[in-house]
């Protein structure tokens, strides 16, 4: 008898053993702890201001903290590098724009990671629609005005940029290779002093995100001569798109995306992708990405994928082609 109870309490320690092995081994739902949002951005930029309001929101709806951690520097390539260093968890993941993944990464002499194969896309966030804007005190009203200018005056029209190699400046050098037109590029440190020395008519022109236009059109400062769009911006609803004046398939647009390490688990990636699409259906969270100059948009971790590896042959054709160093 004492055998047999001795066996059994064997049994059962076995059995209660196994349960609390078997407790230890389930999987923690993700997230069960705070998230990192790592933005290779300048704290109050627009691409900045938008993901920290997907932040919130996403904060909410998975009722777990998405922390916001700005690491600008070297044309946002500092700040992606730390993501793709990051542990492929899901627990640091980068707010990422174009401007660094098909602009900065194309120019960059040497890089410490692959722009397209180093990082797992998870959802994009938004697209930002750019337009050609000038001085009203040059002349041209039009589009077709301004490229006629330029065609009498070759290579003394002077256009601001952001930067050699910048958006903004291949922007301008795919318009001017369209057109037929030699144009002269005055580079600067940031879109603040280029935007401002257009509207102090130092330089005529600036091809330009309509965020940080749309002030200066509004008030009279500088005429916004088109948008390079499929068809009107809602933020610019008389401004006609390139193809209604006369420059037809120029398209031409910025985005800010979500991404994670290589090897983050698919059910993570899922996991993300499915909570930026919903944050970017609330109502409220739309209103203030349009009122930023942003147009909220979703794609699929595989879409968003092919839209950085198209954009960034396109982007690296025109940087050859143009001949575009870096500073």
């Amino acid at each position: 008898m004492n055998h047999r109870r001795t066996a059994l309490r064997w049994i059962a320690a076995m059995v209660a053993g196994s349960g609390v092995r078997g407790a230890l081994a389930q999987p923690t739902a993700y997230p069960s702890r705070p998230i990192t949002m790592l933005l290779p951005l300048a704290a109050g930029s627009a691409g900045d201001v938008a993901l920290r309001v997907l932040a919130q929101k996403m904060a909410e709806n998975l009722r777990q903290g998405v922390v916001i951690e700005n690491l600008p520097g070297v044309a946002g390539l500092l700040g992606t590098e730390r993501v793709v260093r990051a542990p492929a968890d899901g627990y640091l993941i980068g707010g990422i724009g174009d401007s660094v993944l098909n602009y900065a990464a194309n120019l960059a002499p040497k890089l410490n990671f692959d722009p397209l194969n180093d990082l797992e896309p998870v959802a994009l966030v938004a697209t930002i629609p750019w337009t050609l804007a000038v001085n009203p005190q040059i002349g041209p009203k039009t589009l077709r005005e301004f490229i006629a200018f330029a065609r009498a005056n070759p290579g003394k029209l002077d256009y601001a940029s952001t930067g050699i190699g910048s958006a903004s400046h291949v922007g301008m050098e795919m318009l001017a290779a369209q057109a037929g037109i030699s144009l002269h590029h005055v580079p600067y440190k940031g879109a603040t002093p280029a935007v401002n020395d257009v509207v102090g008519g130092q330089v005529p022109a600036v091809f330009s995100a309509v965020s940080v236009v749309l002030p200066h059109v509004k008030s009279g400062k500088l005429v916004a001569l088109g948008v390079p769009l499929e068809k009107r911006s809602p933020l610019l609803p008389d401004v006609p798109t390139f193809a209604e004046v006369g420059i037809p398939d120029f398209k031409f647009d910025t985005w800010v995306a979500l991404f994670a390490p290589k090897g983050t688990p698919r059910a993570v990636i899922d996991t993300l992708n499915a909570e930026t699409g919903k944050a970017l259906a609330d109502p409220a969270v739309r209103d203030r990405l349009v009122s930023l100059g942003l147009e909220p948009n979703t794609a699929t971790p595989d879409e968003m994928r092919r839209i950085v590896a198209s954009g960034h042959a396109r982007v690296a054709a025109i940087i050859k082609k143009a001949n575009i160093r870096a500073e």
